[in-house]
């Protein structure tokens, strides 16, 4: 699963990223590491970009870089707070 299967207001905690280069650097900088909860927030009418909850902040990526970004779903929300 990727960041941009999720629905509006589901987590899920990132497992890995995918592809390389430029992107991959990119998106390691804003904090989309291994272990950290992610949150989509909103999607743009046409489905592109993606708003973000990372790291106490919010980010608005593109839906073809959330794709590189592996995820585990969170199950029960009150059971990982980070």
């Amino acid at each position: 699963m990727t960041i941009a299967d999720l629905k509006p207001h589901q987590s899920g905690i990132i497992v890995r990223l995918c592809g390389s280069g430029y992107i991959r650097h990119r998106l390691l900088e804003l904090g989309f590491t291994p272990k950290t909860k992610v949150t989509l927030q909103k999607v743009a009418p046409f489905g592109d970009p993606l708003e973000l909850s990372i790291r106490g902040y919010e980010i608005s990526i593109l839906k073809k870089d959330a794709k590189l970004v592996i995820i585990e779903a969170i199950k029960d929300e009150n059971r990982f707070n980070r």
